[in-house]
């Protein structure tokens, strides 16, 4: 194993982005109505995160299968810090009442591509996928 800040910095000087984020994977506590009652307010939330810049990606994962719903979701942050996103997975209304709980781990995003459809005179933004 490596000290993960000395892979980081072995991965910038290979010239790879390494740019740090911070991935939670939020699991329902077993009480389907406790996670109904708070979808609202962690939607909310989510909103609020994406707005301010600190809400990269967020939706549910499959089960191993990839045929079932369980309930399972991913949430990738921005933060300046595992403590700054771990706080903000904390203040998650889901996770404040208990319907969910989570774990994080930092993610370091070294290669990969995103296209983005931008049409000017529509004044359009759109992902996309197929590419």
């Amino acid at each position: 194993m490596i000290a993960w800040n000395n892979y980081k910095d072995e991965a910038k000087q290979r010239g790879s982005l390494a740019m740090e984020v911070y991935v939670i994977e939020s699991r329902p506590s077993g009480d389907v109505d406790a996670v109904k009652q708070h979808l609202p307010a962690h939607l909310a939330y989510q909103a609020k995160l994406e707005s301010s810049g600190q809400l990269m990606f967020a939706g549910p994962l499959s089960s191993d299968c990839g045929e079932w719903m369980e309930g399972t979701g991913m949430i990738l942050y921005r933060a300046k810090s595992l403590g700054a996103a771990t706080e903000l997975a904390q203040q998650d209304p889901m996770h404040i009442n208990g319907a969910r709980s989570f774990t994080i781990r930092r993610w370091l995003i070294n290669e990969g591509s995103l296209q983005i459809d931008i049409k000017l005179s529509e004044q359009k933004i759109s992902l996309d996928p197929t590419q």
